[in-house]
């Protein structure tokens, strides 16, 4: 066998390996693309019904997304996907994914469900770049500031009391990170805002 006929086989045994390979690749993507997509979906469910119980709604939360116009009070100059909440075909609640702009290292992802009647029923930081220690207190595994906005409206907390306590309002700071408590205060404030600019709009989808 000369030199170049071993390069052939050889060139031809790589050229197999790799459309095997490739096969492999597709066909496991294939097998496990809805089972990722169950999971990611099954996940979204649990955070929804961290915020909002489970008994305030009868439709399938996953498949009621809609696309609001961006808007300053949810803190993006994209849309911003929000959930709506049906029971017995009304709208109960609306599931807002809103951002608070400046915190400490960075822009926060949250999750705001608002009632029908303007009142919070729940929210979480689901993704921060936060100080461990500090500013990740937002998180629910780090501590349980987060559940203070449960209860709360625009009409049992004014807009002076929507601040950090250092700022004369009614929510604790932590200590020495003042920066994102606030932020995430002012976004959940924000969201409130827009619910009550546009409720009826918002009721009526």
């Amino acid at each position: 066998m000369n030199i170049f006929t071993s390069i052939r086989q050889n060139s031809v045994g790589l050229g197999l390996f790799a459309v095997l390979t490739a096969g492999l690749i597709a066909l496991t993507h294939q097998l496990t693309e809805h089972t990722i997509e169950d999971n990611i979906v099954q996940a979204q469910l649990s955070a929804f019904n961290e915020i909002l119980p489970a008994d305030r709604y009868d439709n399938n939360l996953a498949e009621a997304q809609v696309l609001l116009p961006a808007d300053p009070l949810l803190g993006s100059s994209e849309p911003v996907p929000a959930f709506i909440a049906r029971k017995d075909g009304q709208v109960t609640a609306i599931i807002f994914e809103t951002i608070a702009p400046g915190g400490y290292n960075g822009n926060l992802d949250l999750l705001v469900a608002i009632d029908r009647n303007g009142v919070v029923t729940g929210s979480r930081v689901i993704s921060h770049k936060e100080t461990p220690g500090l500013g990740d207190k937002v998180d629910l595994q780090k501590s349980q500031w987060i559940l203070s906005f449960a209860g709360k409206s625009l009409e049992n907390t004014s807009l002076k009391q929507w601040n950090v306590k250092k700022d004369g309002g009614t929510f604790d700071q932590f200590t020495g990170a003042t920066i994102t408590p606030r932020a995430v205060v002012r976004a959940v404030k924000n969201t409130l805002l827009y619910f009550n600019e546009n409720q009826d709009a918002l009721l009526s989808r």
